[in-house]
């Protein structure tokens, strides 16, 4: 049986959309083992996907983060004699431990740092979908919108019991909406003030809701969630990401910034409205399951003003989120639940 190691240290809505990829290259390598190289926060995806066989933190920013306990981690690593690398991730670190490994049959991008260590480049597509490039990476041919493939998690029982046990003790209404107000770039974050007129209307539809984020979001959404006198859930910091894709499932609709929420809904396969304030679709990163759909403001010859974000507004207007008003995105919420 073959090895394969798969590099991906990138933030967890990459690590989300390099999971078709692995779902094929198992598929149409099935006598393989795949490995997957994670970051901490990453860990859990890999860990929950079927097709992979193991995944391993390497700590970039902790214990791994100098050379030499770097080469130590490699040295551990090369012990699980891989027969192929592919790098879906760029950086020179990823490439680096693919040449230190010294495995002879390796794939990475053409825009790759010290992409020259790859035995075989592949055309970086930037027009492209992320999932598209990454099934690029492994030569999968798709046609047409065959590349829009579901990730598939594992769910334990004890996972759909415990949300279960959730959605009954607060009592939960079929009717529900989660939304994903946070982002680790703030000029990512749509306005909170039209998050919260979004909710007021989602109330008067008769609609459960509930707040997600990570626990860096909880003073977020525990305070818009105080304004609506118990009517809102916060569950920011509270449940791992398995959890929340379970949550999801429940819901007929996810509101979320363009940050890693949009790919658990993927994950969920339900509809999610992705506002993008300082990005843009175009980056192909956006929601690609059906009913899905995306707003941007684009009249602005600022935008996009980078490929994640900033801290504060360069230009200290924010247009790309205070132009995109809670009426338009409310009608487009309409539209897709009555779709």
């Amino acid at each position: 049986m073959e090895k394969y190691l798969v590099i991906q240290t990138a933030f967890l809505g990459d690590a989300i959309l390099t999971l078709p990829m692995i779902q094929k290259l198992k598929e149409t390598n099935n006598n393989c083992e795949i490995d997957v190289l994670a970051i901490p926060s990453t860990f859990e995806i890999f860990s929950s996907s079927p097709y992979v066989n193991k995944a391993i933190i390497i700590d970039k920013k902790g214990k791994h983060k100098s050379l030499r306990s770097l080469l130590k981690f490699i040295k551990q690593l090369k012990k699980n004699s891989y027969d192929r690398i592919y790098s879906p991730h760029r950086s020179f670190r990823s490439a680096f431990i693919t040449m230190m490994l010294g495995v002879k049959e390796t794939y990475g991008f053409s825009n790759s740092s010290f992409r020259h260590i790859y035995k075989y480049l592949i055309e970086y597509k930037p027009q492209h979908h992320e999932v598209q490039r990454n099934l690029d990476l492994i030569n999968f041919n798709y046609e047409i919108d065959d590349w829009k493939i579901i990730p598939e998690i594992r769910i334990e029982n004890s996972i759909k019991e415990k949300i279960d046990d959730f959605i009954k003790n607060n009592t939960i209404k079929n009717n529900l909406a989660v939304l994903a107000p946070g982002s680790v770039w703030n000029t990512k974050k749509y306005p909170s003030e039209s998050f919260e007129e979004i909710i007021s209307h989602l109330i008067k539809q008769e609609f459960s809701i509930i707040l997600i984020g990570s626990e860096k979001e909880k003073i977020l959404c525990d305070n818009i969630a105080g304004k609506f006198n118990g009517n809102v859930i916060s569950a920011a910091g509270i449940f791992n990401i398995i959890e929340v894709i379970e949550i999801l499932k429940k819901a007929k609709i996810l509101i979320s910034n363009d940050s890693a929420p949009t790919h658990f809904a993927v994950c969920a396969n339900i509809p999610v409205l992705t506002i993008y304030c300082s990005t843009i679709p175009e980056f192909g990163f956006y929601p690609y399951n059906k009913r899905s759909r995306y707003l941007s403001y684009n009249n602005l010859s600022c935008k996009p003003c980078g490929i994640h974000g900033y801290d504060k507004c360069p230009l200290k207007h924010f247009a790309c989120g205070n132009n995109l008003k809670p009426e338009f995105v409310i009608s487009k919420i309409e539209e897709m639940l009555n779709d």
